[in-house]
């Protein structure tokens, strides 16, 4: 019988930290750091508190005072998602930099397997996780294709229903077997390294909250580097729990697509789709946030 060889891993000198940015978040946050500290892959925590509530502030000082893998930044206030993320980047002491969001509950040996996949990437990368919602079905976001001022009047409009059009999404593909090259991972599950976190300049701190993780891909590939997507690093991703109106938080949404057509369209014909693009995008993004809004109310009445 041939000898079964282990695969090859990440040397174990070279420790994985998380970032993670926590703005009123609620109670998936606490389940989000269990889910980090039980995995012994992880070297460390990088907790960034972005100006949570009192009551959020001493229940996080409680957990931290539990595990000594947890380092805990406060008294700054909300500064955004971007630049918190470079914030704890650059105080974290790991070479691989996994960015996780607050309410994704991360399996463990995912943070590895990240890593592994970037060992053989060309910096600058990017290596992307597969989020799964409660019931286990691939979430939209994970897997996307290149956002540019016609794709995203495709996929705002209905023009990705007809036939040779198709959505930036690619949620509804089906799921490749191993690693696999892609124009955008999500930002809720993003690992690079540190070479690659420099080469890139961390996070374009412009952004406050949403697109940041587009941006960054665009910018690794355009420098020479790979964007993945690996589909056995798995986390559980809640979605939509900071308890902040959702209004407030598409309308970041908004002005980070904005910010992004207005970096990176560089032609009249890009400029030009964008201007064309943009009334469809506000529309589908707040018009989806007042309908939601609505319906929870109606619901809850």
């Amino acid at each position: 019988m041939a000898q079964i060889l282990p695969l090859p891993v990440a040397h174990r000198d070279k420790p994985i930290s998380v970032i993670m940015v926590s703005f009123m978040t609620g109670p998936a946050l606490l389940e989000a750091i269990n889910a980090v500290m039980a995995d012994p892959d992880i070297f460390e925590l990088i907790l960034v508190d972005n100006g949570n509530s009192l009551d959020a502030r001493k229940r996080l000082s409680d957990v931290v005072a539990q595990h000594d893998r947890i380092r805990l930044l406060q008294g700054h206030g909300n500064i955004g998602f971007a630049r918190a993320c470079n914030y704890g980047a650059h105080l974290a002491r790991g070479e691989y930099l996994l960015f996780l969001n607050p309410d994704a509950l991360i399996a463990e040996g995912t943070a590895r397997k990240l890593a592994n996949c970037g060992k053989g990437l060309v910096a600058p990368w990017v290596a992307g996780g597969m989020l799964r919602d409660v019931n286990g079905r691939e979430q939209r976001g994970a897997r996307r294709g290149a956002l540019t001022p016609m794709s995203a009047l495709i996929s705002f409009t209905p023009l990705h229903k007809l036939p040779f059009f198709h959505s930036i999404h690619r949620e509804d593909e089906t799921l490749p077997q191993q690693a696999q090259a892609y124009p955008t991972v999500s930002g809720a599950c993003m690992m690079m390294n540190r070479e690659s976190f420099e080469k890139l300049d961390g996070f374009d701190e412009d952004f406050f909250l949403h697109v940041e993780d587009i941006d960054i891909c665009r910018r690794a590939r355009e420098q020479g580097g790979e964007v993945y997507f690996v589909p056995d690093a798995t986390v559980m991703h809640y979605g939509s729990t900071s308890q902040v109106r959702r209004q407030k938080v598409e309308w970041e949404k908004l002005k980070g697509f904005t910010l992004y057509f207005s970096k990176h369209s560089r032609t009249l014909i890009g400029k030009t789709l964008t201007y064309l693009s943009w009334p469809f995008m506000a529309f589908a993004i707040m018009g989806r946030a007042w309908y939601l809004a609505i319906r929870a109310a109606v619901i809850g009445r």
